[in-house]
């Protein structure tokens, strides 16, 4: 973690005293401070917690049943219409 960044945010957070000591003694092990032992290994979860959520992965056969879709052309129905319209009307260029 780079130390001469500045933090302009702030969190606090409560815990028990069995917890507290716990993450001091991991704290100590690896010769960081509480605070950026707790930040790093939050941060490490969080990226694991949003990658899950925000990618997609597909077995062989549904990757090439996925392909296989977007080569076949579309006709817009009316709802696909509506949302060109809308897009066209709330992003300026």
């Amino acid at each position: 973690m780079n130390t001469s960044t500045i933090k302009a945010s702030r969190l606090n957070i409560r815990c028990d005293h069995r917890a507290r000591q716990l993450l001091d003694k991991a704290a100590a092990y690896t010769h960081v401070s509480v605070s950026e032992f707790v930040l790093s290994h939050a941060l490490a979860s969080a990226e694991q917690v949003v990658q899950a959520h925000e990618s997609i992965s597909l077995n062989p056969m549904d990757f090439q049943a996925f392909l296989a879709a977007l080569d076949v052309p579309v006709e817009a129905n009316e709802a696909l219409n509506r949302a060109f319209i809308r897009h066209a009307e709330q992003v300026r260029k």
